[in-house]
């Protein structure tokens, strides 16, 4: 049974999600007060609306508190996207994704209740940061402020040597959950599982323990 998604705000952000629900087959209703970029994606989604959602009878009419999930994904407008996600809430949305434009937005966002809270520039620029500082690091993704999941490429240090061999855990206070091989995701990998070059390790730690980590054994 497809899900159904409600996107407020067709910017850059919008749209880009838009798109992907769509390509993942499921169901969704885009609403901008700009009629030119909802004529846009008029032939590209399920349903496309002109309306101000900061108007509750617009949300009312659409029927918003009957979707799955709402992402109110408005970029250039606070107020617009406190109000819209404080309607939202009142009107019984069970899950709200709101995109934040900086920590005071966050902190408001919070007090009201949304779901979740995203900051796609913020980490698309910490992932850059990451990806270019080390040559090894393929992905990174922020699970809070000090801790991560990263992908790193085995270097051929590491090339035959296993999690014992390494001792990883309690010599970098991180742990391997898998190991990608060209095709293959090796999931929870034995201790006596041999790294290969070029093998993509996934890593789960402290921020700080897994730059040692790359620093001293991947470089």
């Amino acid at each position: 049974m497809k899900k159904e998604f409600a996107v407020i705000g067709l910017g850059r952000f919008g749209g880009s999600i838009c798109k992907e629900l769509m390509e993942l087959g499921m169901e969704v209703m885009v609403i901008d007060k700009n009629e030119e970029r909802v004529n846009e994606y008029a032939n590209i989604v399920s349903h496309a609306v002109v309306g101000n959602s900061v108007d509750e009878n617009v949300l009312k009419s659409l029927g918003i508190r009957n979707f799955e999930h709402v992402i109110v994904a408005i970029g250039d407008d606070i107020q617009a996207s406190i109000l819209t996600t404080l309607i939202l809430k009142e009107m019984g949305v069970n899950n709200i994704t709101v995109k934040a434009q900086n920590d005071y937005h966050e902190k408001v966002l919070k007090k009201i209740g949304a779901d979740s809270i995203i900051h796609p520039e913020r980490d698309m620029g910490k992932r850059i940061a990451h990806n270019i500082v080390s040559n090894n690091v393929l992905d990174y993704l922020e699970l809070s402020d000090e801790h991560s999941i990263v992908e790193i490429k085995a270097s051929s240090r590491l090339a035959g040597r296993t999690m014992v061999d390494l001792d990883i855990r309690a010599r970098y206070g991180i742990t391997i959950v898998a190991i990608k091989r060209e095709n293959d995701i090796i999931v929870s990998p034995q201790a006596n599982e041999p790294i290969e070059q070029n093998d993509i390790l996934i890593v789960i730690g402290a921020d700080s323990d897994i730059n040692r980590f790359e620093k001293k054994v991947m470089s």
